[in-house]
């Protein structure tokens, strides 16, 4: 595929509330893709001080990382009829569909969401027909591709645009490759643990209604089922090539003077559940196929503590469109014991799964998953010692490497550590909580470990690992990681893990490795 990975990438904001935010929005080149920030919270507590990290923006970093450049021209952008020229292969291009609510350029009524998405598969066809005339860009209409990087309602709109045939140019939908969303409701919004109404249209808040979006996403037969709307169907958009980028920070949010957060209460971005803010596969029959690959930050959905202003975000995020190497991270739990105590007991209890990851050398995690955040992986009891073995399984987060260790000699390497936790749950007798031998914060296992992955020295050659956990080797990877070929063709490779005795769990770490961008 020409110019891959580097296609246009097209950016679609949020929801503006109010007549203002959406003049605001209107007034603004980039609709926000080109704020930055330069603080960072480090920790859950609100009341100590942010540590400065520096971080330009999206449009900047990815103007001066990866050579991309805007499409303004002499006041103008691509939609205006009086726009003439071409764009290149590697053009950053902002969906203003706002503007046309806006009292600024537009009626001052804000259009339906079906409208919003029609007019995104006709920026998809613009940018193509651009980018195709374009003397260097080597693609022609059947070959062109493009990217979606999406926030908050802009991945609603994406997901319209792509599940609904209705809304839309089949030959518009076959020119996405990937999409990428910052916090997107998309199992909508919930206020004081109730999704918004749907008689509540006033600005349009009631898209964030289920009901109203099972509609517009087309996924009707499927939500009677089952009461969710975050489905991708398969055959609508792969699965494997969309991005659920998830905020964890709700303190910092402080949209309506913070009655938003407190309202979306704990687990949320100030805004949108954890739990509601990342999508699932189904096949045609409307069953569970694949998790899209997801990875959670502790950021509010906006604002200088926001997603889309921050340095996790646009790692993910260019990993995501241009990294080699996808890791998808499991799960696999073999055993669980209980106290002693309560052997032969009908025992409750909710285990919960921790994790972060970061390359090595950096400052920053590609995802970050922690009992305070409210935004860990959770199993029962009756889950982990049943006969399921699904329920056995679970999907961590998915991270994406960048290969250019090839270019440092001295450590040509690939490497990340990962830290890994399952909390001592709250053991329950009869539905009455077990308070002895009981210690709040405690874990069943807690460790970290470092993966380092060595590229073929030859061509067509086999990729090297191996792994310590850090209790046994600090900062080294000495133990061989074996790998096994699926049938997909994808690699998979296990760290097991223990905590001996009761109580106590035994399992594996499972990473599931695939290339990334070869196939283009």
């Amino acid at each position: 595929m020409p110019n891959a990975p580097y296609h246009p990438i097209i950016y679609v904001r949020g929801y503006a509330m109010t007549q203002g935010e959406q003049d605001d929005t209107t007034a603004d080149p980039f609709c926000g893709f080109n704020l930055g920030s330069t603080v960072f919270r480090a920790t859950p507590e609100k009341n100590k001080p942010a540590k400065k990290f520096i971080f330009e923006s999206p449009v900047l970093r990815l103007i001066s990382d990866h050579g991309y450049a805007d499409v303004f021209e002499n006041g103008l952008d691509i939609m205006d009829p009086e726009w003439e020229g071409t764009i290149a292969p590697k053009s950053i291009v902002i969906y203003r569909y706002y503007e046309q609510a806006s009292a600024l350029l537009g009626t001052g009524k804000t259009p339906q969401i079906e409208d919003f998405a029609r007019g995104l598969s006709d920026l998809v066809l613009k940018v193509r027909d651009l980018v195709c005339a374009h003397p260097e860009s080597g693609v022609d209409a059947k070959r062109f591709r493009c990217y979606l990087v999406a926030h908050s309602m802009g991945g609603l709109v994406c997901r319209a645009f792509l599940q609904n045939p209705d809304l839309g140019a089949a030959a518009a939908r076959a020119a996405i490759d990937k999409v990428y969303t910052y916090a997107t409701p998309h199992n909508g919004i919930e206020a004081l643990g109730l999704n918004v109404p749907s008689w509540l249209s006033a600005n349009d808040m009631s898209n964030f209604n289920r009901d109203r979006m099972a509609q517009y996403l087309n996924l009707e037969a499927v939500y009677k089922k089952t009461g969710r709307v975050d489905w991708l169907p398969e055959s609508a958009f792969p699965s494997e090539r969309f991005f659920c980028m998830v905020g964890t920070n709700r303190a910092d949010y402080g949209a309506a003077a913070g009655l938003s957060r407190a309202f979306a209460g704990h687990g949320s971005d100030g805004l949108v559940k954890v739990e509601n803010a990342s999508v699932w596969g189904v096949d045609a029959k409307g069953r569970f196929t694949r998790p899209a690959a997801t990875a959670y930050a502790y950021r509010a959905h906006s604002g200088y503590f926001g997603i889309v202003n921050s340095e996790e975000a646009y790692q993910n995020l260019s990993r995501f469109l241009f990294g080699d190497i996808r890791v998808d991270i499991w799960v696999d739990v073999e055993s669980v014991r209980v106290p002693a105590a309560l052997d032969g007991k009908d025992v409750g209890a909710l285990y919960q799964f921790e994790l972060s990851a970061a390359p090595r050398g950096k400052r920053w995690l590609l995802t970050r998953r922690v009992a305070e955040e409210d935004s860990v992986a959770c199993r029962t009891h009756a889950q982990l010692t049943g006969t399921d073995a699904q329920a056995k399984s679970l999907y961590l987060s998915t991270v994406f490497l960048a290969n250019r260790a090839r270019v440092n000699p001295q450590r040509a390497t690939l490497a990340y550590g990962m830290s890994f936790g399952v909390r001592v749950p709250d053991y329950e007798v009869e539905k009455r909580f077990w308070a002895d031998s009981h210690y709040e914060g405690g874990y069943l296992f807690r460790d970290a470990v470092v993966v380092e992955m060595s590229p073929p020295k030859d061509e067509g050659g086999e990729w090297t690992a191996k792994f310590s956990w850090q209790s046994d080797r600090v900062g080294q990877a000495t133990r061989p990681l074996a790998y096994t070929t699926l049938k997909s063709g994808k690699q998979e490779m296990t760290v097991p893990f223990s905590a001996k005795g009761a109580p106590g769990i035994t399992g594996q770490l499972r990473f599931v490795l695939s290339a990334w961008n070869a196939e283009s």
